[in-house]
């Protein structure tokens, strides 16, 4: 089986003629959109609307393609100039785009008429939602140049800063007893079956960091402080306001969602309060002991068993989904192990060009790394959902982005934990879930507490890496209570997490997605079979309808703070039984 991912699909290489044909073609599409928008009033408005929609067509997926592709390079070798340089080509012409695609936008929202002309033609009334959207954004859009302007600054600003976060935490040297490794591999040990060895690790790594702060408390800082100056500008009451209204969530959801963690956080205090006694800690779990594995899991897996694992389980549950997990194993979709110069962590991406996604993860053969490869194959399923749509109606906002993929391990654990074949292996299987419930809540919850300290305050001072670390410890000590050792956290979370150098406040639809997904499956236990098609009509409408209208597909009420204390009692279950199986060996 592969190691790596196969881009050729794709482009053979940055010198492959069809990526420079292709990078023209943009050059050349961008023009002429800049020309027509040039003329907006001079034309009919149907046929203008039509043509202005063709040209974000052909712009959509050019830039998807070139940009996928440049992307994947950088990820899987981040010390390789070339594809931030290929970027960089390709953000320069797309950042000219931003001042016509605003023209375009305020000419059409300004339409009295708008909607009955985009429901009246057969071209035009996919994209009901999109037109609906756009005129609703439109009094955000800066006047005259502004929106190029902030295009272009864009990428020697916040993207520039987040390509060095992520080129510091992927490059820097970790000394680990007496040998030399990289963040992605000594994390990775915060899994190990040795209790020093996790400990030691997690000294390690906090000691790297001492390397890099100063600089990524620059990028930091400076993204920060650029998204305050452009929430600002276009009359956004907050960042987080921002990040709402982009995401199509509403503040009720967000508040009912909250509302029902704080009533929830002590239940998971006295998760890792249980766990941390059970490993011989009187002060609540000290942080290199989180993901400390107990009960009997010892059993590795290769990437041939994680394949034969996944798609005999989604098999049960659906054929089209167990055939695309197949299809990512056989056809190199995914790029397994870590190496140096590899970003961390995990992810997927769409590539609507050749309908298909690609993964990158770090695998070591736990357990938790197939988990793992079922969260991102859930990504790469919902990609597939909604691929019959229009090419503008393709993304979906980041609350739902982590509905399938959470589903997905959703189904995996419980599986996992019916077929355990003893307590000692239901142990292992119920505590690795309730890992990730508890990463999803309180650890996702202090990163939403630390980004809010952070926007408080960058606007009046500058936050250097010691600063940020008290915010840090701060945000933690709130959200874990008291099932953490106060004196051992994880200060340097804010330098690690790429989150923070992305999009705003992508801290929040993690907890979202994992409980929204939690009540789902809820809903597939009690309707069997019949509930599968409803959940992919759900998943294909989470590109053309807000979270709420999206949930109602379901039949949910995401503002009802009962629909998730409902979700969070299914983790609250989880945890009396870990405690009773704990406290009974």
């Amino acid at each position: 089986m592969n190691e790596v991912w196969n881009l050729d699909p794709i482009y053979k290489g940055f010198d492959d003629p069809a990526f420079e044909q292709d990078l023209n073609m943009l050059k050349e599409q961008v023009a002429a959109f800049t020309a027509f928008t040039a003329n907006l009033d001079s034309l009919d408005r149907i046929d203008t609307l039509r043509q202005g929609i063709d040209f974000e067509e052909k712009i959509s997926q050019l830039v998807g393609k070139l940009a996928e592709y440049a992307s994947l390079r950088q990820s899987a070798s981040t010390k390789d100039p070339e594809p931030a340089s290929q970027m960089g080509r390709i953000m320069a012409v797309y950042s000219t785009l931003a001042g016509p695609e605003a023209a375009f936008k305020d000419w059409a929202s300004k339409l009295p008429n708008l909607m009955e002309l985009v429901d009246s033609d057969d071209n035009l009334k996919d994209y009901h939602f999109l037109f609906a959207n756009m005129a609703d954004s439109s009094r955000y859009l800066l006047p005259g140049c502004g929106e190029e302007i902030m295009a272009r600054m864009e990428l020697s600003g916040g993207s520039a800063w987040s390509d060095l976060q992520q080129y510091l935490t992927s490059t820097v040297s970790v000394s680990y007893r007496g040998t030399t490794t990289n963040l992605s591999a000594i994390r990775n040990l915060a899994y190990d079956s040795d209790p020093q060895v996790r400990k030691d690790a997690y000294e390690a790594e906090l000691a790297a960091y001492d390397k890099v702060k100063d600089a990524v408390a620059f990028a930091l800082n400076s993204i920060k402080l650029e998204t305050i100056t452009d929430c600002q500008l276009r009359g956004y009451e907050s960042p987080l306001d921002r990040t709402l209204k982009q995401s199509f969530v509403s503040r009720a959801t967000l508040d009912a969602m909250l509302g029902a963690m704080d009533e929830y956080l002590p239940k998971f205090w006295q998760y890792l309060k249980v766990k941390g006694k059970a490993l011989g800690h009187e002060n609540g779990l000290p942080w290199y002991d989180l993901f400390a594995p107990m009960g009997n899991a010892s059993t590795k897996f290769t990437t041939q068993d994680a394949r034969d694992f996944l798609v005999n389980l989604f098999s049960g549950f659906d054929s089209e989904l167990a055939q695309m997990v197949a299809t990512a194993f056989d056809d190199a979709w995914i790029d397994f192990f870590p190496r140096d110069g590899k970003a961390g962590g995990a992810f997927c991406s769409g590539i609507e060009c050749l309908g298909e996604s690609r993964i990158l993860t770090n695998f070591d053969g736990m357990f938790t790394d197939v988990v793992t490869l079922a969260h991102e194959l859930g990504h790469a399923f919902h990609n597939q959902c909604i691929r019959d749509h229009r090419p503008l109606n393709k993304d979906y906002s980041m609350p739902v982005a982590e509905t399938a993929s959470t589903f997905n391990e959703c189904v995996v654990m419980a599986a996992a934990i019916q077929s355990a074949k003893d307590d000692d292996e239901r142990l292992a299987l119920i505590e690795s879930q309730l890992q990730d419930a508890t990463q999803i809540i309180c650890d996702i919850y202090s990163r939403y507490r630390f980004e809010t300290m952070v926007f408080a305050n960058r606007e009046e001072k500058f936050m250097d890496a010691a600063t940020l670390c008290d915010y840090m410890t701060t945000a933690q000590k709130q959200s874990y209570g008291d099932g953490l050792d106060n004196g051992k956290m994880h200060p340097f979370m804010w330098l690690c997490k790429s989150h923070y150098y992305g999009s705003t406040f992508y801290n929040f639809p993690y907890a979202f997605g994992g409980l929204f997904a939690r009540g789902l499956y809820a809903q597939y236990e009690a309707e069997g079979a019949p509930f599968v098609e409803k959940y992919k009509r759900l998943l294909r409408t989470t590109t053309v309808a807000t979270a709420e209208d999206t949930a109602k597909v379901a039949g949910i009420d995401l503002t009802d703070r009962n629909f998730w204390r409902s979700a969070l009692q299914t983790i609250a279950d989880q945890i009396d039984l870990f405690c009773k199986i704990v406290e009974e060996k």
